[in-house]
């Protein structure tokens, strides 16, 4: 064996905690040539060059000049994402054995693997994302399969509609027997002006489709199906691409902040889109993306409920409430000059000024009660409508993990989800074995304290999956402390 597992600081500290470790987002770096084999046995020869020459062939960025990226403003795509120096870790992101056999060195008791293949769920090209997902998903299902005692996979789900997304859910839990899934939580549709008046020019202008709230289809189906086949969708699109993240030569400008910005999106439309009042038993993990954003968000809604609720809007903002005599009053004393010319405007409820009519009967203003769907009626309900329902993702060297702890910090002193996601695999995990130790690293630093370590390396990815499938973690290494947990949570 090329290692010595002994030598592990992470299998030391691990060593000296009284709870698992269960990483919520491990990831595999499926090899290429495999792949496609897969890729071919489902789709065909001729899809697999279909599918070669849209990733990799003339309209890619690499086969580009750099005038013709900026006029078409191609963005900058990433770069040598994979471990190099260190060969070790990257045998092991590829090799599911070998992978199997540094858990412990990376001291990490069982692992939700996921893909590195994104292409696939976001492609236009319907025969090459439903292939792609098929052929992803059933080759990891292939390799990982004899080590279900440690590691699972999560299947990739495309959602370009709600019925490929059930069919794809169908296949990977009834027929593969995978009990997690990585689900495309948000498509970039082409405007459907322009793809119907220049759809040579539709590829340049999106919008983007959240799932939940003003959306293409109707997505209910698909989160009933998550409900019947107990499972949380995990969410892990990305944000380049799409808003500032457009850069057509610097991939960290494209990539900083980009999980957030795009589970931002996702969340934001789950809950405002009521997914979570209409489906109270779903869960739902967001990825890479860290949680400082969450907590963001969960405070801006109280802060947007507390403004913005109908009867703040009706006692505070509802423009019929002008005092039309005293705003007069006001603006001939003050207004001077500039304003002579427009003082009969202040006498008419055509508030030219406010860029607004009053009252509430008026077509224009048929959907003013943003909380309608979601049911808010008290501050509480948020509270109950995403503390427990959602869970977030973060890595090891992210130090606003805090924030989701500090309960002092956040409306009705709660504390957020956030969860133990490595990343091995990737660029910014450039050694495997240091991510437990890098992640414990705030307790030393007095950030969060041992408690909140556990939930964060343990409970809250347990909850996240166990809530939904009771028997998510049977047969595997931590079974017995799962199973505590989960009667806890009961209680």
């Amino acid at each position: 064996m090329p290692f010595d597992q002994t030598d592990s600081a992470s299998l030391k500290l691990r060593q000296k905690l009284n709870h698992p470790i269960v990483d919520g987002d491990g990831h595999t770096q499926e090899y290429h040539p495999v792949l496609l084999d897969y890729l071919k046995e489902i789709g065909g020869s001729k899809l697999v060059a279909r599918y070669k020459e849209l990733r990799f062939g003339a309209s890619s960025w690499q086969k580009q000049s750099r005038e013709e990226r900026f006029d078409k403003q191609t963005r900058r795509p990433p770069f040598w994402t994979m471990p190099s120096k260190n060969t070790l870790d990257l045998a092991t992101a590829m090799l599911p054995n070998l992978f199997r056999a540094r858990l412990d060195e990376m001291g990490i008791d069982f692992a939700v693997v996921y893909s590195s293949q994104f292409f696939f769920s976001t492609c236009r090209d319907e025969e090459i994302r439903l292939a792609g997902c098929r052929a992803v998903n059933t080759m990891n299902r292939d390799l990982f399969g004899p080590y279900a005692d440690r590691m699972t996979p999560a299947a990739v789900i495309p959602s370009w509609t709600p019925e490929e997304a059930i069919e794809e859910l169908e296949f990977s839990i009834n027929t593969l027997g995978l009990k997690a899934i990585q689900l495309t939580n948000l498509n970039f549709r082409p405007v459907p002006i322009i793809e119907r008046e220049a759809p040579e020019m539709s590829g340049y202008v999106s919008w983007i489709d959240p799932l939940a709230l003003d959306s293409l289809y109707d997505y209910d189906p698909l989160w009933q199906k998550c409900v019947d086949l107990k499972v949380a969708p995990t969410c892990h699109v990305g944000g380049q691409g799409w808003g500032a993240r457009r850069s057509t030569t610097n991939y960290v400008y494209n990539h900083i902040g980009s999980f957030a910005a795009a589970n931002d999106a996702s969340c934001k439309a789950l809950f405002l889109g009521g997914v979570t009042r209409r489906f109270p038993e779903l869960r739902f993990g967001f990825l890479e993306g860290g949680v400082s954003w969450a907590v963001t968000l969960y405070n801006d809604l109280f802060e947007h409920w507390e403004k913005r609720n109908m009867k703040a809007l009706q006692e505070n903002l509802d423009p019929a409430r002008i005092d039309r005599d005293l705003l007069r009053e006001l603006v001939t004393k003050y207004g001077g000059d500039t304003y002579a010319d427009y003082l009969d405007d202040f006498n008419t409820h055509d508030d030219k000024m406010m860029g607004a009519r009053p009252g509430f009967n008026v077509e224009d203003y048929d959907c003013m009660d943003d909380w309608a769907a979601c049911g808010i009626e008290k501050e509480e309900d948020i509270v109950d409508l995403f503390i427990p329902k959602f869970f977030f993702g973060c890595e090891a060297d992210d130090r606003t993990i805090a924030m989701a702890f500090n309960s002092r910090m956040n409306h009705e002193d709660v504390r957020l989800g956030a969860m133990f996601s490595s990343d091995v695999s990737h660029w910014d995990v450039p050694d495997m074995t240091e991510t437990l130790v890098q992640a414990h690293s705030l307790v030393e630093k007095e950030l969060i304290d041992d408690n909140d370590f556990r939930d964060f390396t343990f409970t809250n990815i347990v909850r996240l999956h166990g809530e939904v499938n009771p028997n998510f973690f049977k047969g595997t290494s931590v079974e017995d402390a799962v199973t505590k947990i989960l009667a806890t949570s009961e209680e």
